[in-house]
């Protein structure tokens, strides 16, 4: 059975809860709910007549549900988090928490396949419901596509040779373990920066398997709806694919191009930034390895 104390401690927590300014009669979605960490800090801060939303995709999450009556935990992608909402009867909310990226917990249990440290079948979902996992890219996608995920996702130079790699590899035989994997792309890999290489090959997959692009982009959309005038936007994001969205929707409410100016001139922009970008100390770091790429960027609507 999966207990909480497996999800270690959640990055930032007093900096992301602190970012909401609590309402003690407010309603909150925490939308990465995980072991629930952030989730304990938001009921405390919150009176008898405040309300929590948590939001978890991962079945192993849901074992750690909070036996709290002003909490509700929706097993569902946060995606869908306008629409769960409403089926809850809430149309706005006063704070909205994002902890993005994996968790210690899907690290740590081999058989995720997440973790370039054991070996395991390529699977790399969030959700065991989800049809699409790493076996099926990396032995279905076609060349290009395998190019575009490892270019776009993982950034890597190497993209094009990986996925000509990957398709000779396959034609042999099924890559079906992270281990098969490495060892077809062994001469990519040199030991002094095999680390770090791998990491960008896993990120690369795993972002494509669970959409993670995608979802985020639906996710800060829905936020910007369904945040009350005043309301807190508190995310953290762990690579810069995240953070240049996360930071770019905050300045002006889009992906992409600039915002309308309006009668006088002004840029109309949906937020207000609250500070300036948050990451942990050496302290944090130390206790938790998770946090030391994480960044946390609040925002207020406007």
């Amino acid at each position: 059975m999966t207990t909480t104390m497996e999800y270690h401690n959640p990055v930032l927590l007093h900096e992301t809860v602190d970012g909401l300014n609590i309402k003690p009669d407010g309603i909150y979605v925490d939308v990465t709910f995980g072991g629930g960490g952030h989730s304990k800090e938001i009921l405390r801060r919150l009176g008898p007549n405040g309300k929590l939303f948590g939001f978890d995709q991962d079945e192993d999450a849901w074992e750690n549900a909070l036996p709290d009556e002003r909490f509700a935990l929706i097993q569902e992608n946060f995606r869908y988090i306008k629409r769960f909402l409403r089926f809850h009867g809430i149309k706005s909310v006063d704070g909205i928490l994002a902890d993005l990226g994996v968790s210690s917990h899907q690290f740590d249990v081999p058989e995720r396949g997440f973790s370039t440290r054991f070996d395991a079948d390529l699977d790399m979902r969030m959700s065991k419901r989800n049809e699409l996992d790493a076996y099926k890219v990396i032995n279905e996608y076609d060349e290009n596509n395998l190019k575009r995920v490892f270019l776009d996702y993982g950034e890597l130079k190497v993209a094009p040779a990986l996925a000509r790699t990957i398709v000779d590899a396959r034609e042999k035989k099924d890559i079906k373990t992270t281990e098969e994997l490495k060892t077809v792309l062994a001469k990519y890999l040199p030991e002094k920066v095999k680390n770090k290489v791998l990491a960008q090959i896993y990120q690369a997959i795993r972002i494509e398997v669970n959409q993670e692009m995608e979802v985020l982009k639906e996710f800060l959309e829905q936020s910007l709806e369904i945040l009350k005038p005043g309301g807190r936007l508190s995310v953290i994001s762990y690579h810069s694919l995240e953070d240049r969205l996360v930071k770019r929707f905050m300045k002006n409410g889009l992906f992409e191009g600039e915002p309308e100016r309006d009668f006088f001139g002004n840029f109309s922009v949906p937020f207000k930034l609250v500070g300036k970008l948050i990451v942990p100390t050496e302290a944090e770091i130390k206790i938790n390895n998770r946090a030391r790429s994480a960044k946390l960027r609040i925002a207020e609507k406007i």
